[in-house]
C-alpha cells in the first residue's frame, strides 16, 4: 500500500517538474527578468550551500550511525558518499565565503567547479551504488569503507587545491559558457542514466525508498535543465535550478531516512507483531492457543460476578490413526477444517482456541449450569455429523469433550483448562461423548501414569502371555482357526484388560516391539503343536497401525517364519479399515505381506469407512464382522440388515467372512442362514491359556 502510494508520487513528480520548467521558461521569456546583483548572489548561495551541506552530513549519519548492526551495501556505501559530498559542499560555501583555503582565497570560478565536482561525484556514485542489487555487509567492513572515504575526500581536497589553477573556466563576466552546459548535460545524463537503471531494477518490487531517490534526481535533472538555459549565472532560472538540486538533496535525505530508520523499524515493527501473534496462535490453524487461553479465561473469571465461565476441551477421536494412515500433511488439514467448522458456528460471547495436537477449547461464558454447558458442547460435536472431505474423499469423524466450570472446578484459568482436559482424556478412555469433570478423575490420571511407566517394563519382566480363542467352521462345528490374543499379568494389580494397555501401548510406541514378540510367541506355539503331532490350523495375529506402516514389516516376519520354521499359509495377519486409509501405501504393503503367502483380514469390518471400490481390488482374504452388529442381530433390524449384506458382499467378492461375538443358538442359526464360513464368540470359547485350548480343542 505505501510502495503504490510512493509510486504515485513519483509519477507527480516528474509531471510536476515537467510542468515547472516549462513554466519558468515560459515566464522568462515573456517577462524579462532582471538578474540579482552580486551580494545577493552570494546570500543565497551560501544559504543553499549551507543546507546542501547540512543534508549531506544529516545523510552520512544516518546511514552510519542508525541501526549500525544491520549494514546493508545501500546505506553504507550512500552514506559514504555523501560524506565525500559534504566535504565538496562544504568547500564550495567556503569560496563562496571567500575563506582562504590552503593560503588561498577560491574564487567564484573555483566554487562552480566545485559545484559541478558535487553534483557528478554526487550522481556517478548513485548510479555506481544501485546498479547491483542490495545485501548485508558486515560491521567490520565498515571500518574499511570510512578509512577508504576519509582518505579519498582527503586526497580529492589537495588534488583540488593543486590543481585548480589549471581548470578552464565555467564561466565569464557571470554568463555561462560551452564547457558548463557540456558538464551539466553530462550531470543530466547521468541522471537519467540512475533514473532507468532503478526503474528497471525496481520493475517487480519498489522498494519505496528507491522511489524517493528516483524522485531527487528528477529533481536533479530539472535543476540542471533549468541552469542548461540560464544565459548567466546570476539568472532567475539558474536561482531556481540551483534550488531544485537543493531539493533532491532534502529528498536524497528523505529517501536515506526511509531506508536507514523507517524501513529498519517498520521491519522489526512487522517482525515484533508476528512474534507476537505466533505467541498467543496456533501457526497452523490460526486459532487463539493455549497460552491466550489462559489469558482470556483468567479475565472472564475476574470480571465474573456470580457467574459460571465454562471451558470445553474437544478431542478428535482416532485421530492419531488417520494422521498415520493418510499422512501429516492430511492430518493438519483435518485439523485446519475442525478449528475452522468450530469457529464458525459458535455463539456471539463463545471462543475456539487451539490446545495444540488434535485438541481446541471453547470458552463459554455466562453459563446458567452444568447442563448447559453439556448440551451446548453436544449441539457443536452434533457439527461433525457431516463428513469432512479432504482430497476429494470424505471421512467421518467424532470428537469427545471434556468440560470444567469456574467456580466450582477450579480457582485459576490454569487448573480449570488442566482439569477439563483430565475430563476429555477420562471421556475419551472411556468412550463416552462428553465428561464434566470431578476430582476422582485425577487419581485416574495418576493410574494411567503409573501403568504406562509399568508397561515399559513389562515385556523385559515377561509379564505377557497369549490366550487363543478357537476360530469354528459354521456348519461342521470344526476348529478351523485360532486367535492369538495379548494378556499382561500385573505383579501386583493382577490382570490387566487388554483396552487399558493396548492404547496406552499405541500412545508410547511400545506397541511395536510388543507386536513383535506376540508374533513370534504365537508362531513359535503354532509350530510346537503341528510338530507334536495336532492337524495344522491357521493362527490369526492382530497388526497395529504402527507395525502395519513399518517399511520392513514384510521382511521381518518372512526372517521370523524362516527362523521358526513356520510355513505362511499357517499364518493369518489381521488389520483394521482404517489402516486402509492411505490406498497406496496400504496396497504396496499389503502386496508385499501377500508375497509371503500368508492370509490377510480385515478386523472390525464395518465400523471403519472403507471404500467397496478399493475393497474389490485389496489382496485380502477374509472379513471379519465387527461383534458390535452380532450382538444385536436377533434384536436390530438394522444390525441384522448390515451383517446379512456384508455376508452377501464377502461371497461376490470371494472372500470369506467371519462373523465375530457368537454368543447363543440364535445367533449361531441366523449367521448360517447368511452363509457365513465361520464364527468365533464365547458361544463356542472364551480365550483360554494355550494348555487349555490344546486340551478343548487340539485332542479331540
Amino acid at each position: 500500500m505505501r510502495t503504490r502510494a510512493e509510486e504515485k508520487r513519483t509519477i507527480r513528480t516528474a509531471l510536476w517538474g515537467i510542468l515547472f520548467f516549462i513554466a519558468v521558461r515560459f515566464i522568462v521569456s515573456i517577462f524579462s527578468a532582471q538578474e540579482m546583483n552580486t551580494n545577493a548572489f552570494k546570500t543565497v548561495y551560501i544559504l543553499l550551500g549551507s543546507c546542501c551541506l547540512a543534508a549531506s552530513f544529516a545523510i552520512f549519519a544516518q546511514g552510519w550511525l542508525l541501526f549500525s548492526h544491520k549494514l546493508s551495501r545501500y546505506r553504507l556505501y550512500t552514506a559514504a558518499l555523501f560524506l565525500c559530498v559534504a566535504i565538496f559542499d562544504m568547500l564550495q560555501t567556503i569560496s563562496l565565503m571567500e575563506v582562504p583555503f590552503f593560503g588561498h582565497v577560491m574564487t567564484r570560478g573555483d566554487g562552480l567547479w566545485l559545484q559541478f565536482l558535487s553534483k557528478l561525484f554526487l550522481t556517478a556514485g548513485i548510479l555506481v551504488i544501485y546498479t547491483f542489487m542490495d545485501s548485508m555487509v558486515k560491521v567490520s567492513h565498515k571500518k574499511r569503507v570510512l578509512v577508504a572515504t576519509a582518505i579519498f575526500a582527503m586526497l580529492g581536497a589537495v588534488l583540488f587545491s593543486l590543481v585548480r589553477h589549471m581548470l578552464p573556466p565555467l564561466e565569464s563576466q557571470g554568463q555561462i559558457n560551452a564547457l558548463m552546459k557540456l558538464t551539466g548535460i553530462g550531470i543530466v545524463v547521468i541522471c537519467l542514466s540512475g533514473i532507468t537503471l532503478m526503474v528497471y531494477r525496481c520493475r517487480k518490487e519498489r522498494a519505496p525508498s528507491l522511489l524517493i531517490i528516483i524522485r531527487a534526481l528528477i529533481y536533479t535533472v530539472i535543476g540542471q535543465g533549468l541552469i542548461l538555459n540560464a544565459g548567466s549565472i546570476y539568472a532567475i532560472d539558474y536561482l531556481l535550478g540551483t534550488l531544485s538540486c537543493s531539493i533532491s538533496y532534502y529528498l536524497m535525505l528523505k529517501g536515506v531516512y526511509r531506508s536507514t530508520i523507517e524501513d529498519p523499524f517498520r521491519e522489526q515493527q512487522r517482525i515484533e507483531a508476528k512474534m507476537n501473534y505466533l505467541a498467543f496462535h496456533d501457526d497452523l490453524t490460526g486459532l487463539p492457543n493455549k497460552r491466550r487461553l489462559t489469558q482470556r479465561l483468567d479475565k472472564l473469571m475476574h470480571e465474573s460476578e456470580n457467574g459460571r465461565t465454562g471451558v470445553v476441551v474437544f478431542n478428535i477421536n482416532r485421530f492419531k490413526n488417520i494422521n498415520d494412515s493418510l499422512g501429516h500433511q492430511a492430518g493438519d488439514r483435518l485439523l485446519q477444517l475442525v478449528g475452522n467448522r468450530l469457529k464458525r458456528n459458535t455463539l456471539s460471547r463463545e471462543e475456539v482456541f487451539s490446545m495444540g495436537g488434535d485438541e481446541f477449547a471453547v470458552i463459554m461464558p455466562l453459563l446458567l449450569g452444568a447442563d448447559a454447558a453439556m448440551n451446548r458442547s453436544r449441539v457443536l460435536m452434533q457439527l461433525f455429523d457431516k463428513p469432512i472431505t479432504i482430497d476429494d474423499y470424505d471421512y467421518h469423524i467424532t470428537l469427545c469433550a471434556g468440560m470444567a466450570i469456574f467456580p466450582e472446578d477450579g480457582d485459576t484459568a490454569e487448573q480449570l483448562i488442566q482439569n477439563a482436559d483430565t475430563a476429555v482424556h477420562h471421556a475419551k478412555d472411556y468412550g463416552m461423548d462428553v465428561r464434566h469433570f470431578v476430582p476422582a478423575m485425577h487419581l485416574k490420571a495418576k493410574e494411567r501414569l503409573k501403568l504406562e511407566n509399568d508397561l515399559r517394563k513389562a515385556l523385559g519382566n515377561n509379564e505377557f502371555y497369549l490366550e487363543y480363542q478357537p476360530l469354528v467352521h459354521l456348519e461342521t462345528t470344526e476348529i478351523v482357526g485360532m486367535e492369538a490374543l495379548l494378556r499382561w499379568k500385573h505383579p501386583k494389580r493382577g490382570n490387566v484388560p487388554p483396552q487399558e494397555f493396548i492404547p496406552l501401548a499405541e500412545e508410547s510406541g511400545l506397541i511395536v516391539p510388543l507386536g513383535e514378540w506376540v508374533l513370534r510367541t504365537a508362531c513359535l506355539q503354532n509350530k510346537k503343536w503341528q510338530d507334536a503331532g495336532y492337524k495344522p490350523i491357521c493362527v490369526s495375529i492382530n497388526l497395529s497401525m504402527r507395525q502395519f506402516l513399518q517399511p520392513q514389516l514384510a521382511d521381518q516376519i518372512g526372517e521370523i517364519l524362516v527362523e521358526i520354521g513356520l510355513e505362511p499359509k499357517y499364518v493369518e495377519l489381521e488389520i483394521t479399515e482404517s489402516m486402509t486409509f492411505d490406498k497406496e501405501t496400504a496396497f504396496d504393503q499389503l502386496r508385499r505381506l501377500k508375497d509371503l503367502g500368508v492370509f490377510i483380514s480385515i478386523d472390525d469390518f464395518g465400523t471403519g469407512y472403507s471404500s467397496l471400490h478399493y475393497l474389490k481390488n485389496m489382496p485380502i482374504d477374509r472379513l471379519k464382522i465387527d461383534r458390535s452388529f452380532v450382538n444385536e442381530v436377533m434384536s436390530d433390524r438394522n444390525d441384522a440388515a448390515i451383517v446379512s449384506t456384508i455376508a452377501s458382499m464377502a461371497h461376490h467378492l470371494q472372500l470369506k467372512v467371519t462373523a465375530e461375538g457368537v454368543e447363543n443358538e440364535e445367533q449361531l442359526h441366523f449367521l448360517r442362514k447368511q452363509r457365513c464360513h465361520e464364527g468365533q464368540g464365547y458361544y463356542f470359547s472364551k480365550p483360554v491359556p494355550p494348555a487349555d485350548f490344546e486340551k478343548a480343542f487340539l485332542l479331540q
